[in-house]
């Protein structure tokens, strides 16, 4: 038998084992949230390049990142952006699970203080500089950082209810990691959640291909499982 392709590995299955509802998106009640479009996931400079980038190239996750903010711009979809900081005060903590381990030990996502921006422009835990004018356009909410891997230690929930979101179009890095902590969460608070599944990527390490085993709970736990022409497609049919 042939090796597979990785396009192969990661297509969805000709026919799924669990019956699937899919998802009505309602622009009124909708919302694209990213999660963590920073550099030191997505850019040559950052900190995480190296096991990410493959993921990353193969899915053209930045260049779809970028399509997902300009089409929510272009059809008044709210962005919302759930960031990942980690101050001084954050590496007192006595335990750390290995995630947060190397995120602490490598300095990924490093803020000076939460009340200053010093040395944060253009820094591993700054956004990518194609986004910022989609996020510093004076609509887009910035989130309060998620500490660790969900959004439970921040105020993106809050702030969906408190513009009338039930609907996420759920996006950003990494897909194993921030991404599915975030469906799972959002999910459990009530909210229909669509994953963009080439607008993520996962890590490739000795403990094995982080998209891959983000893919089979996205097709097991959330609403819907989009591409990003997909995601086009139904956000325009739905603003019109």
């Amino acid at each position: 038998m042939s090796k597979m392709s990785m396009s192969e590995i990661y297509s969805e299955p000709e026919a799924y084992g669990l019956p699937r509802k899919g998802i009505t998106l309602n622009n009124k009640t909708a919302a694209l949230v990213v999660v963590d479009p920073q550099v030191d996931f997505l850019s040559p400079q950052g900190i995480g390049w190296e096991v990410f980038k493959d993921s990353i190239i193969e899915n053209n996750t930045v260049a779809n990142l970028e399509t997902l903010f300009k089409l929510a711009k272009e059809t008044h979809l709210p962005v919302f952006i759930s960031p990942h900081y980690y101050f001084p005060h954050d590496h007192k903590w006595h335990a750390t699970a290995p995630g947060e381990t190397f995120m602490h030990g490598t300095g990924m996502f490093e803020r000076k203080g939460p009340l200053t921006l010093e040395n944060f422009e253009n820094s591993g835990a700054d956004f990518l500089p194609q986004f910022k004018p989609y996020i510093y356009d004076g609509e887009t909410v910035i989130a309060s950082p998620h500490k660790i891997f969900g959004p439970e230690t921040n105020d993106l929930a809050l702030q969906l209810r408190k513009r009338g979101v039930s609907q996420v179009i759920l996006a950003g890095m990494a897909a194993n990691l921030c991404i599915e902590s975030h469906m799972r969460e959002l999910i459990e608070q009530g909210f229909e959640v669509v994953v963009v599944k080439d607008a993520t990527a996962g890590p490739r390490i000795p403990e094995g291909d982080g998209y891959l085993a983000a893919l089979t709970n996205y097709r097991i736990i959330a609403n819907d499982l989009w591409d990003t022409a997909t995601t086009v497609d139904r956000v325009n049919t739905a603003a019109k």
